[in-house]
């Protein structure tokens, strides 16, 4: 009997040690998923191509803003606060589903520019020949954006922007057919097609927090659409999950986030054509738009009030600059448009 009194002591000091042993791992997660769970801030691309091209030793021609942007977006994206998180298969990162959708929006944003820099901007026609070291990066980084096995996600976007690297490289250099960046009308006007086509659908997809009604078929391969019913009159009343509110809230602030970049880069490199097309103020317009959804989220969470409820929605309020960017952006596609 005097054995056992003097063994359960023991084993609530062990059971005790446990317990404080858990909590404070939990408290640790906890925490590292609060310090990890920030946006990056914004960089200035005229100041990040000039370090590049310090250290390459060259001048700056065109195109290098845009590449040297691309470049800090994508190095941004695997070096941010907590490092790149998509792919995380322990605590706290497979836990944490914000930061991860933010990364995807800005990865979205970056393989976009990659494929027009490989297919448009750096030839002068159809005809011509592809850059060896963008046809290299462009696949890469459309690697899977959640793959942690060999070759993990980080590893390939590593490889992209070596090769981003050397077409930077070679686009500052002294040969002239070594790589080339032409800076057109034509070439910009593709490419905010692009632009737009994405802002539309993010623009939907936020709106759609609360309910909306839309006429005509529903998109399958939109996220919104998983959720539908009929509604009077004809149409699908599309709402999104309320587990996917913060998700495509967070995609289209990481996507905003990198397109503003891209954005300011062009004003360096396409400053000309911009000027003589008179399309220069509307280009401001759009940065101005998407300088305002970069504005910091003073809540502890992604609120879905209604859309003139006490409560904020603050899909709505991202909804409202991105639809207002993109008309933006149409305005400054008809003016490139012109002769």
């Amino acid at each position: 009997m005097q054995a056992q009194d003097t063994s359960n002591p023991s084993r609530h000091r062990i059971r005790r040690a446990i317990l404080a042993l858990l909590a404070l791992v939990v408290l640790f997660v906890a925490a590292l998923m609060w310090w990890w769970d920030t946006e990056p801030p914004l960089f200035d691309p005229v100041a990040v191509t000039q370090t590049q091209m310090q250290e390459l030793k060259r001048p700056a021609s065109i195109g290098a803003t845009t590449t040297a942007t691309l470049i800090a977006s994508v190095h941004t994206l695997l070096d941010k606060r907590g490092g790149y998180l998509s792919n995380d298969k322990l605590p706290p990162g497979v836990f944490m589903d914000d930061i991860p959708n933010w990364e995807f929006g800005s990865l979205t944003a970056s393989r976009d520019l990659v494929r027009a820099l490989r297919n448009d901007f750096s030839r002068s026609q159809t005809q011509s020949t592809e850059d060896k070291d963008l046809a290299e990066a462009d696949p890469l980084l459309n690697s899977p954006n959640d793959r942690w096995l060999l070759p993990s996600s980080e590893s390939q976007y590593g490889k992209a922007i070596g090769h981003l690297d050397g077409y930077l490289g070679r686009l500052s250099d002294s040969d002239d057919g070594n790589a080339h960046f032409y800076a057109r009308a034509d070439n910009l006007a593709d490419y905010l097609q692009v632009v737009s086509a994405r802002l539309g659908s993010l623009s939907q997809r936020l709106s759609a927090s609360v309910g909306q009604i839309r006429i005509g078929d529903v998109d399958a391969s939109d996220p919104a659409s998983t959720s539908t019913v009929r509604a009077p009159g004809g149409g699908r009343l599309v709402k999104t999950p309320w587990n996917k509110i913060d998700d495509n809230f967070y995609e289209a602030r990481g996507y905003t986030w990198t397109l503003l970049e891209q954005l300011k880069a062009f004003q360096q490199d396409f400053g000309p054509i911009l000027r003589s097309k008179h399309a220069d103020v509307s280009l401001e317009q759009v940065i101005r738009e998407l300088e305002e959804a970069q504005r910091p989220l003073h809540s502890p969470m992604v609120l879905n009030g209604s859309p003139f409820g006490f409560f904020a929605n603050h899909s709505l309020v991202m909804a409202n600059y991105v639809s207002r960017a993109n008309a933006a952006i149409i305005d400054l596609r008809e003016l490139l448009k012109r002769g």
